[in-house]
């Protein structure tokens, strides 16, 4: 029984035995031949695919920076061009200790505070596997000098880069812009435009001005280098290469010996000036006082620089000419004079006895005219040449305020005129329905006293101004302004003139124009109130002076310049063109708490004609003080 019983255990054994094998010689043949298939499947069927990546760990594709078009004057002159300089740059995902990276090189490259600052904003506004330049402009020296020690600082190199560079510093820098760093809200916009792929490799991107509204022609198209690398990432040769396309070039109707004579001309006053070419809409000139240095944002401004520039109280960031909203004053009544003639509230012949005051009929409350005592006899042509503001209250209240703003928004007020800088404001042309909207509350007739003098809720642009200017010297016909005069492509040569665009035809009655115009002339000449600013002029001029008000009057209270704060004085105006029978420039001239029309803003309109029309320089600021004939 014993012997039996091991037996048959031994057998049962060895079937299990033989069952356990089988069993794991299947699953190990199972696995190779799934090891088999895997085999096959990566080196057939995937062949093409892990060659492709193969290739890629080989071969990098390194993009080209094209040359970013060039920005000129009428005659030639460059605004904004480009030139390569070498640059030290950190990709931070690379580096382990930043800062001590950066305190070992200091030791061979000069780091300022200013640089760590800078390099510390940037840091802060990109993402971290991005390349960051920590000192620009490298030396021959100082290049040398890291090229021996790169081996000690991965993640640091040299790069050649292009900077764009603005030679003129402050002039223009409104009306040209600037560039700086591209950030997350440039690449959602790129990206939002499928532009993304065009800006591998590039940094920059326009932030203001020309360069901001004309990116994509200034932009250019992005090359590419196909290089073979060895396993460290070091470029052996380059493959192929597909050249950049060099951005395209503009010329501006600008000049840019005008816009110098403007700036010198405004001195220390704050402000703004728009001239225009009246026939084609051309901006002549474009200037908002003070400025700034554009070539502080290219390589990313450093907070030092932009806490002065931010809080300082001139506020230089502002572009005024097409940002800032100033009551229109005076300058405002050639546009209601129109209106009443037109709309027949008024004729040549009717006119008023000035008693120096308006009063509401059954009110006693008195809308005091500029000159104490009256102008006497009043029509409409000596309305315009002494500015009499009694003349100009009853026309309002006569004319009710929808015709004022369905008549004067023809000539651009209340509205953008469409310049081809992005960032435009629209100023504003009250009405009873726009009050009704902001404020919830009907339109009140003393409401619309003020408004014709161009107080009150109205509110207009100098760019505004120097159209609607332009629109009267151009007897009716508006065009639309325009920065840039051709664009010129940088791979043909082809140039693409920029055509002037009429905005509208006013129907204006010629009579009633030439009734108008007649009148400008003469606020340029003995009696009116920018004589002494046309005087000896060989030319004719024809103007409206202006001046508006900043902090309101109590009720008789008289308006002392010399006791007033100087951010709370009177604003001066001018809106002007030349010659007045055959007008080749219209101009708007706003000098922020300059006081009088006549005497601060009219002088500089002088200074600009003078160099246009003659080509005489001014050897100085030319403002000076107001006398009782030049009020506005």
């Amino acid at each position: 029984m014993t012997r039996g019983t091991e037996l048959r255990n031994h057998q049962r054994e060895l079937y299990y035995f033989r069952v356990r094998l089988t069993v794991a010689g299947s699953v190990a043949l199972f696995l190779f031949l799934l090891l088999l298939a895997r085999f096959v499947y990566v080196q057939v069927v995937q062949h093409e695919h892990y060659m492709t990546l193969a290739e890629q760990n080989r071969i990098s594709i390194v993009p080209i920076v094209p040359n970013r078009g060039l920005i000129l004057d009428r005659n030639g002159a460059v605004l904004a061009h480009n030139y390569t300089a070498f640059t030290l740059e950190m990709t931070p995902s690379k580096i382990g200790n930043l800062e001590q990276t950066i305190n070992d090189l200091t030791a061979l490259i000069e780091i300022t505070p200013k640089d760590r600052k800078r390099f510390k904003k940037l840091l802060d506004e990109s993402h971290n596997f991005e390349s960051l330049p920590i000192r620009t402009r490298l030396n021959d020296v100082e290049i040398a000098r890291f090229a021996a020690n790169r081996y000690r600082f991965p993640g640091v190199e040299i790069k050649a880069r292009l900077f764009r560079h603005y030679p003129l510093g402050q002039v223009a820098s409104h009306m040209v812009g600037y560039i700086g760093r591209i950030n997350d809200a440039d690449l959602d916009r790129l990206e939002a435009s499928d532009d993304l792929a065009n800006y591998r490799g590039s940094d920059h991107i326009g932030k203001a001005g020309l360069e901001q509204s004309y990116e994509k022609e200034l932009h250019g198209t992005t090359g590419f280098e196909e290089v073979e690398t060895d396993a460290g990432g070091r470029a052996v040769r380059t493959l192929s290469r597909t050249p950049p396309t060099s951005g395209n070039n503009l010329t501006l109707h600008a000049d840019l010996k005008l816009q110098q004579v403007a700036e010198q001309a405004f001195g220390n006053f704050r402000g703004a000036l728009v001239a225009i070419e009246p026939k084609t809409g051309g901006v002549l000139a474009y200037l908002s006082k003070p400025g700034f240095d554009t070539n502080l944002f290219v390589d990313g401004i450093d907070p030092q620089n932009w806490d002065l520039l931010n809080n300082s109280p001139d506020k230089p960031m502002v572009n005024r000419a097409m940002h800032g909203q100033y009551p229109p004053g005076s300058t405002f009544k050639p546009f209601m004079a129109l209106a009443g003639l037109e709309l027949n509230k008024r004729t040549p012949s009717y006119g008023i006895n000035d008693p120096g005051f308006y009063s509401l009929p059954g009110t006693s409350h008195r809308y005091r005219d500029w000159k104490a005592g009256g102008h006497g006899y009043v029509d409409l042509h000596k309305s315009l040449v002494i500015s009499c503001d009694t003349y100009y209250y009853g026309l309002a209240v006569d004319l009710g305020i929808d015709n004022i703003f369905n008549f004067i928004s023809h000539f651009g007020f209340g509205k953008k005129t469409g310049i081809d800088i992005e960032g435009e404001r629209t100023g504003l042309l009250p009405s009873t329905e726009w009050k009704m909207k902001r404020f919830k509350q009907k339109w009140y007739v003393g409401d619309t006293v003020s408004v014709g003098i161009g107080q009150g809720y109205n509110l207009a642009t100098p760019l505004q101004l120097a159209v609607a200017t332009a629109t009267i010297a151009n007897s009716g016909t508006q065009m639309r302004p325009q920065l840039v005069r051709q664009i010129e492509n940088s791979k043909t040569n082809v140039i693409t003139p920029r055509l002037a665009e009429t905005i509208s035809v006013l129907p204006i009655k010629p009579e009633n124009m030439a009734l108008v115009r007649n009148a400008l002339v003469d606020v340029t000449r003995p009696g009116g109130t920018a004589a002494r600013a046309s005087a000896g002029a060989p030319y004719a001029m024809a103007g409206k002076t202006g001046t508006a008000q900043v902090v309101g009057m109590k009720q008789g209270e008289k308006y002392v310049e010399s006791r007033v704060a100087e951010r709370h004085r009177d604003h001066a105006l001018f809106i002007a063109y030349a010659p007045a029978d055959d007008p080749k420039i219209a101009i708007a001239v706003l000098v922020e708490n300059g006081g009088h029309g006549g005497s601060t803003a009219a002088p500089i309109a002088r200074a600009v004609f003078d160099y246009y029309l003659l080509g005489k320089l001014p050897v100085r600021p030319v403002t000076d003080a107001a006398d009782e004939s030049e009020h506005d």
